[in-house]
């Protein structure tokens, strides 16, 4: 049976997880802003889309985004995975505001701080992550 991470790797993961979704996102986010037109209903304007450079690479950092994560609910408790992961949400609003010169309210600022504190009073309580009992056959 194979071993259960450490926490110390459990949080590298969530790490990587947090950093892959702000970055996708961001990438994802650069590129439909410097495509020449806005996007219609027609299917075929999202497939021209991806093949921009930003956007295909936003494309590759969210599904290695997903499978991280994935692997991440494979280690620890949802009720750990999803709070700590919400730190990203602050990364979000700073990448949002300095990167592409988006405003962010003080109500927008006021509401990412309280995901914050929220996340490191999650973060702060020890995980209740079991191994997983397997049947035998």
């Amino acid at each position: 049976m194979p071993s259960r991470p450490t926490k110390a790797k459990t949080l590298w993961l969530a790490l990587l997880v947090i950093l892959l979704n702000a970055s996708g996102n961001l990438s994802l986010t650069l590129g439909m802003r410097s495509l020449p037109d806005k996007m219609s209903a027609n299917p075929l304007d999202f497939i021209r889309a991806m093949f921009h450079p930003l956007v295909a690479l936003g494309i590759v950092l969210l599904i290695l985004w997903l499978l991280t994560r994935m692997a991440l609910f494979s280690w620890a408790d949802l009720s750990f995975v999803v709070p700590v992961t919400a730190v990203g949400y602050i990364l979000a609003a700073v990448l949002g505001h300095f990167f592409l010169g988006e405003t962010v309210t003080v109500t927008n600022w006021i509401g990412t701080f309280l995901i914050f504190f929220g996340t490191a009073l999650v973060g702060a309580t020890k995980p209740l992550t079991t191994e997983c009992e397997q049947s035998s056959p």
